[in-house]
């Protein structure tokens, strides 16, 4: 009887672990082409960084388009209506969690780095910054004309 009871506190973190973790998958909505939302919770996707929703960019014939809502509506294509999960890496910003997500295990901001729809984070992490080469090298995305990057654009380089 005394090992239940010892075990049983033990038990309700394990279960009460579970529900978190349970609570960073479903159907997701994107806020932007870095932001999803999952059951109200904002997550910023671990690595990259998308253009900003007002931003604009220019394309390979210099004409302006709107190359943050580009990201934002490419991520929502991409996820559609399938099952998002996400892990959270324990980092926050700006009140949200920092999350690797995927789907069906194909890493949403791989993809997104890959599309040229955003950039590796290299302050954060390292790991899209070969996907970043060769998104650039095929034109892909941003990559096919002129921007400025997320980080530089929100500090008012325009």
């Amino acid at each position: 009887m005394r090992k239940l009871l010892c075990t049983a506190p033990f038990v309700a973190f394990l279960l009460s672990f579970q529900t978190v973790a349970a609570d960073l998958a479903g159907q997701a909505t994107v806020i932007d082409g870095d932001t999803i939302e999952i059951h109200g919770q904002r997550i910023r996707l671990h690595g990259i960084d998308a253009p900003e929703s007002a931003q604009l960019c220019r394309d390979a014939a210099g004409k302006s388009y709107a190359c943050g809502k580009v990201a934002a509506f490419a991520l929502a294509d991409h996820i559609g209506r399938r099952t998002v999960d996400c892990r959270d890496t324990g980092g926050r910003t700006y009140k949200r969690i920092v999350a690797v997500c995927s789907i069906a295990g194909a890493d949403l901001s791989r993809w997104m780095v890959q599309q040229g729809q955003a950039v590796a984070y290299r302050r954060y992490s390292l790991a899209y910054v070969e996907d970043e080469q060769a998104a650039q090298a095929a034109g892909l995305g941003v990559w096919r004309g002129e921007f400025v990057m997320p980080w530089d654009w929100r500090k008012g380089v325009r």
